[in-house]
């Protein structure tokens, strides 16, 4: 029973911050079961007086941000999936503020040196204090010292001392809640609590590799090359490794700065029409795109040039979803419902024995309001929000690989709206989607299309013997296996016995042990 102590230790001690911080206060006590409400209320008796006036965002980013990185990022992450933690939920983590306060310059220093196999200042000219700080990383101005003898500015981000030992420690505590949920409460297997987990694991496994960020910045930098006022940071590949990254200074003013950027003379209209049009260009063009891009993100320079910073979290669209996200799009811009409505039918989000007719009907009923207002008026995200409502009437699946795209729109929607609040979101999508549309769904796109077609033939063809071999070991191995039955070697079946023999010595009694200490957390988490 040992192993399930320190994770048990660990969760009481989350359940204990968050119940003073009052996020149990935020559960919605009528519509729970009597244990769960009970183990609330008790947990609300630590509640601190001094939070019973904050904010349900404030609550929950205070909570997060004492208990650390790890759970900064579950939060983040579960702000993603409303269809896990509901609607109401998720808009309060997505106001979760990501502020750790910084740690010591000389441990950044250490990490650097021990990053890149060299002093710090055999690296760079000078490396000053912190002057941003985040859960995973904080970002230091630096300078170089370029061949022909002038001096460069760059920001160097450096990761967390021990913060990767820390999250795989707590990702064993996010594991034994989402296994316990699995296990005693039925209606949430089939949101599949530890799939969830598996994919925050990865998620953030990927986002502490600055390598990965650097190549996201790479690309990113390639497929935006020629757009019209739009660019991100370039990369310092000689000074970037898995624990820092080296990327060119920024000389701009953040978006969050509206004041500012009016100070400063930028066109605001225009720069809030770039942010749009930029995001959508990248995610229907490229299938690649920036997933969190806040104001804290986004700089305007001194010409209007947009730039985008901190790729540590991107998402992908196959050339198939980019074609029915575009055609959705464009059918809500040029109010065709009934198209909008085939293309959820087409991609398979709806299941073929509902109603078209029907399903147009209802999407209608969500579009129409939308023409001839604008963004001060309508919000994208009430929109999405009545979007997902309707379509869960109509047993739409939750199509995972568009949480986070659904998400960033509406996140790009709020930072359009900062600088122009009366943009007219539709109006000014139309110059980007309906150029791809004519692009990838006219004459030429169909030519283009016949011929990758014709191309997958060829190499198709010239992979048929490989494919005919493939098949003909496996018809011999199944043959064997008919005839002699399953058979595993010994070192596997001695694993087997001694995985049983653990649990039926200690997994029961755990399970229960840790199911009994915590109902309230596992009520409060999930509710």
């Amino acid at each position: 029973m040992g192993f399930a102590v320190m994770p048990l230790l660990r969760l009481a001690r989350a359940g204990f911050v968050m119940a003073r911080e009052g996020v149990f206060g935020l559960a919605s006590l009528p519509d729970l079961p009597a244990g769960p409400r009970l183990a609330i209320g008790a947990a609300r008796l630590l509640e601190r007086r001094s939070v019973r006036d904050k904010s349900a965002d404030l609550r929950l980013s205070d909570a997060l941000n004492r208990l650390g990185p790890s759970y900064v990022k579950l939060g983040q992450f579960l702000a993603t999936r409303a269809d896990v933690v509901g609607k109401e939920a998720a808009k309060e983590l997505s106001a979760l503020q990501d502020r750790l306060p910084a740690f010591d310059h000389e441990a950044a220093r250490r990490a650097v040196a021990e990053a890149l196999g060299q002093p710090v200042e055999a690296i760079y000219e000078s490396f000053e204090p912190a002057v941003a700080a985040a859960s995973i990383a904080q970002v230091h101005p630096a300078t170089l010292r370029d061949r022909d003898g002038t001096l460069r500015k760059v920001a160097v981000k450096v990761l967390r001392p021990n913060v990767q030992r820390r999250f795989q420690r707590d990702l064993q505590s996010f594991y034994m809640v989402a296994r316990l949920v699995e296990r005693f409460h039925a209606p949430s297997r089939r949101l599949r609590p530890v799939a969830v987990v598996d994919t925050l694991a990865q998620s953030v496994a990927m986002e502490m590799d600055f390598r990965l960020e650097a190549a996201a910045l790479s690309e990113m930098g390639e497929n935006t090359a020629q757009d019209p006022g739009f660019r991100v940071p370039s990369v310092d590949w000689l000074r970037t490794a898995k624990g820092v990254l080296t990327m060119e200074w920024i000389d701009g003013r953040k978006l969050s700065d509206v004041e500012g950027l009016f100070d400063d003379g930028q066109d605001l209209e225009r720069l809030g029409d770039t942010v749009i049009q930029s995001f959508l260009r990248h995610t229907l063009r490229d299938g690649f795109f920036h997933a969190d891009m806040h104001q804290g993100n986004l700089f305007a320079e001194t010409d209007g040039t947009l730039v985008a910073v901190d790729f540590g979290i991107t998402g992908r669209l196959s050339p198939r979803e980019r074609r029915f996200l575009a055609e959705i799009l464009y059918g809500f811009i040029t109010r065709n419902y009934r198209r909008v409505a085939e293309v959820h039918f087409e991609a398979g989000y709806v299941p073929a024995h509902q109603d078209v007719d029907m399903f147009a009907q209802a999407i209608r009923a969500i579009g129409e309001p939308i023409h001839g207002h604008d963004a001060s008026e309508i919000s994208m995200a009430r929109l999405l929000t009545q979007l997902f409502e309707v379509t869960e009437l109509f047993e739409m699946r939750t199509q995972t690989q568009l949480i986070m795209l659904q998400k960033t729109m509406v996140v790009v929607e709020g930072v359009a709206r900062t600088l122009n609040p009366r943009l007219d979101m539709w109006k000014t999508a139309e110059p980007v989607v309906g150029d791809w549309i004519r692009e990838n769904l006219g004459p030429v796109g169909k030519l283009r299309d016949t011929g990758n077609l014709v191309g997958s033939m060829f190499r198709i063809a010239n992979d048929l013997p490989i494919f005919a071999d493939r098949i003909g070991r496996m018809s011999s191995e199944m043959e064997r296996m008919v005839e002699q039955g399953l058979r595993f070697d010994a070192e596997t079946a001695e694993a087997i016995g001694k995985a049983e023999a653990r649990h039926t010595r200690s997994g029961r009694l755990a399970l229960w042990i840790i199911a009994a200490a915590m109902v309230a957390i596992a009520a409060g988490m999930w509710a």
